[in-house]
């Protein structure tokens, strides 16, 4: 679909939001039962289509990371969007003009049409996630899919196609050159899921119509495993959290700061955890490939220069298994210990299944480290210290935080999900995306009596002054 195309489909359903109104809460209910039923009814070609275009990926992590993990959000939305709807009341001021009968309220009214960019690290969860919001919201969607998930993005296409009317809902699929002209729609809002320097470039494109942004980004999600911390638990949550999609993940744990008397007992349990979840890697289907050879690369590079200046590298694979000749990109699970900062892989973001893990002295070293990098969209603290753990909190900013574990924060509906600065802008999940994709319209309902208002009116007089002296004190 060419730029006309997306053009004229932004228009079909901009003047269908207008000739229909603001869509009632059992309309936008059935919309999200429809959305429900097509992740359902077609499991089984959504597990084959994401398996086709990741080379090895498992059908039971995608349909928990991409299927379970939409159908959640949708069902949320559905059953509290009667509730979220309601007018919010608010405090007129001066407070003197509720006694007199004004009242002011906020409105949530549909924003219109929202554009949907979806990356294709779970293409299916981050396209239907954030539709969660977009149709509790009352709104109707454009969608982007990645480019580098074909099967998956073709399949949603189709899908849509045959549950929603283009008005409603509809799909473009096509190259960087499709969706540089769809971030330059004219949108009434438009989320974007993926890279920071992508991120950049559909910001300046939406900026060109002025169309409101949600950007979730992700950066290098730091892990401080505090001295009071339950090592070998909390290495087997950090590598399941790091295995999970090969790493693939926006929030995954990007390094570990450890005390250094607790780092040889956190290599020794990372390697147990993952010979427990993963005793074969190479034909395992459990074990996620890597999306396409140029990340596969970027990615071996990272160890090889790691290697090349001589870091401790620890592969932790069965022994004897040789990933060098296989069939998929699969990538084993890599720490990298104290390596230079000045590494590629401590300067970027990974995105794969290496974990680099650095020691510090005290806390306060850690939260430096921390804090001398970009906001990252996630962070993650184990420990039983109190203290040390609101100080990490207090100390340092990020999109979210989860305690004793990693990633979790993104599974709570009842919690805003977004970054901060070069990790994003802007949240949704729950109440914060009808929020977020909502218009909160101010509506203030004057007092009937004309005779308290002539005061502020010329000329003026005793009344008005009386007024001022009262408002103009410390």
């Amino acid at each position: 679909m060419d730029a006309a195309a997306m053009n004229a489909l932004l228009a079909r359903q901009k003047a269908a939001h207008l000739r229909d109104g603001e869509p009632s809460a059992q309309v936008r209910a059935e919309r999200i039962d429809r959305a429900i039923a097509l992740l359902i009814d077609n499991r089984r070609a959504i597990e084959d289509a994401v398996n086709e275009d990741f080379g090895s990926r498992s059908r039971e992590a995608t349909a928990f990371t991409d299927i379970a993990a939409s159908i959640g959000p949708l069902k949320h939305a559905k059953e509290n969007l009667a509730r979220w709807m309601r007018p919010e009341k608010r405090q007129p001021t001066p407070a003197i003009l509720g006694l007199f009968g004004a009242k002011a309220q906020v409105r949530f009214q549909p924003k219109g049409v929202v554009g949907i960019i979806s990356p294709w690290n779970f293409p299916v969860n981050l396209t239907f996630a954030p539709l969660a919001g977009v149709l509790a919201a009352g709104n109707r969607a454009m969608i982007k899919p990645s480019e580098f998930t074909p099967a998956t993005s073709d399949l949603m296409a189709r899908m849509f196609a045959g549950a929603f009317s283009e008005e409603e809902v509809a799909v473009v699929t096509g190259g960087p050159e499709v969706g540089q002209a769809f971030s330059s729609l004219a949108f009434d809002h438009l989320i974007f899921t993926g890279a920071t320097a992508i991120a950049r470039h559909v910001m300046r494109a939406a900026a060109e119509n002025l169309v409101p942004l949600t950007l979730e980004l992700g950066g290098k999600s730091p892990v401080i495993l505090g001295k009071s911390a339950d090592v070998a638990v909390a290495s087997a949550r950090i590598m399941n959290g790091k295995t999970l999609n090969a790493g693939q993940i926006c929030l995954a744990p990007d390094y570990v700061l450890t005390p250094k008397e607790s780092l040889e007992p956190f290599i020794a349990g990372a390697q147990a955890s993952v010979a427990r979840m993963f005793p074969t890697l190479k034909d395992n289907p459990d074990y996620t490939a890597i999306v396409a050879q140029r990340h596969y690369d970027r990615i071996k590079g990272y160890v090889d220069e790691a290697h090349a200046r001589g870091a401790r590298v620890i592969e932790l694979k069965p022994d004897g298994e040789d990933l060098t000749q296989q069939e998929h990109r699969k990538i084993a699970p890599t720490l990298i210990i104290d390596p230079d900062d000045d590494l590629k892989v401590m300067q970027e973001e990974i995105f794969g299944p290496v974990l680099p893990v650095k020691t510090y002295s005290g806390i306060d070293e850690a939260i430096a480290y921390v804090n001398k990098g970009d906001r990252p969209l996630g962070l993650y603290y184990f420990g039983a210290d109190e203290a040390e753990r609101e100080k990490v909190l207090s100390r340092t900013t990020s999109g979210g935080v989860t305690v004793n574990d990693v990633v979790f924060h993104v599974a709570q509906e009842n919690l805003p999900f977004g970054g901060v600065g070069p990790s994003g802008m802007g949240s949704y999940h729950g109440v914060d995306g009808f929020r977020e994709f909502s218009h909160r319209k101010a509506i203030y309902s004057q007092i009937k009596a004309d005779k308290p208002l002539q005061q502020m009116r010329p000329p003026f007089g005793p009344a008005i002054r009386k007024y001022l002296e009262g408002q103009l004190r410390r």
